[in-house]
């Protein structure tokens, strides 16, 4: 089944091409520089009634006309899947046939173990007799991607740091690299925030960290010069020299979001509990406590070793 995030994965290079540029390096692939973008039709169909469809083609093409022009076939891979070989192999010979150049598979993955299954190489042929075709996917999956926690990392190159962590939703430390993320996209211009702000909480699908990216969202903490009652008290606290207010709201927002997370993975919280978290005032045991949240299966966990 298509989800959210399986699109995110690969609606952002159709979005944003940009990425292709660190991304290619990422995997050792050499690309034409520069060299325009263009987003074709995923439909690979011939015979009607058996549709086949790639999640994303772009046709990669140097600039000025200069040979070593090829087509990017883009799928988001969540499992492994034995007859997704026979698919891809499908896809880079029709559409090979169809534009008559080169065509590349980049596979992107968010778990490790499928991203390892879909390096293959998957040859196909009869068993025991010569290989026909063999396919070679180039895959993205989290090892390579790298985990972005500065903001200022983040701010230099959005989309990258849009696909980390929607790559590393799962990773420990995804906290901070959406707060990261948040805080550079606080600096980006509207439209650029607004696309990023959507496309994560597509792309981090039913996982807790689409919960944290929701409250920094709605908490507007990263969104200077948006206007928003958050930025207006802080601007109203530095004039009267109160920069402790700030913090204070920081606090209580990540004592929210370690609610909100419990609360969303359905784990039982005493009000004691409750009463522990919200009165807690140390950011730095807050953010202990926030990662623990991703994945105790008691609420009472949270404080093992404070």
């Amino acid at each position: 089944m298509v989800t959210s995030s399986h699109e995110a994965s690969h609606r952002i290079f159709q979005d944003r091409p940009e990425l292709l540029a660190p991304v290619f390096r990422i995997l050792g692939v050499p690309l034409p520089a520069p060299a325009t973008v263009e987003v074709l039709s995923p439909d690979a169909t011939e015979i009607r009634p058996l549709e086949r469809r790639v999640d994303s083609v772009l046709r990669i093409q140097p600039a000025e006309g200069r040979a070593g022009g090829f087509l990017l076939a883009i799928e988001a891979q969540g499992r492994r899947d034995k007859v997704k070989p026979q698919s891809w192999a499908y896809y880079l010979a029709h559409l090979g046939a169809k534009y008559e150049c080169p065509v590349l598979l980049l596979v992107t993955c968010q778990d490790q173990a499928t991203a390892r299954w879909a390096s293959g190489p998957f040859e196909l042929g009869p068993q025991g007799w010569r290989t026909a075709l063999a396919v070679h996917p180039l895959v993205l999956g989290p090892e390579p991607i790298p985990v972005i926690k500065d903001a200022e990392d983040a701010a230099r190159d959005l989309a990258l740091a849009a696909f980390s962590a929607m790559t590393h939703a799962a990773d420990p430390t995804v906290t901070a690299i959406l707060e990261a993320l948040a805080s550079a996209i606080g600096s980006a211009d509207g439209a650029s925030a607004e696309y990023f702000s959507e496309l994560l909480e597509i792309g981090l699908g039913d996982s807790p960290a689409r919960t944290i990216w929701r409250t920094l969202m709605s908490r507007g903490t990263f969104f200077p010069g948006r206007g928003t009652i958050v930025e207006e008290s802080y601007l109203k606290g530095v004039e009267e020299g109160r920069e402790e207010g700030l913090e204070a709201g920081r606090v209580e927002a990540r004592a929210q979001m370690i609610l909100r997370v419990l609360e969303k993975r359905q784990i039982p919280t005493l009000e004691s509990t409750r009463e522990r978290i919200t009165d807690c005032t140390d950011p730095d045991i807050l953010d202990q406590w926030l990662d623990r949240a991703l994945t105790v299966t008691k609420a009472e966990v949270l404080f093992t070793d404070d």
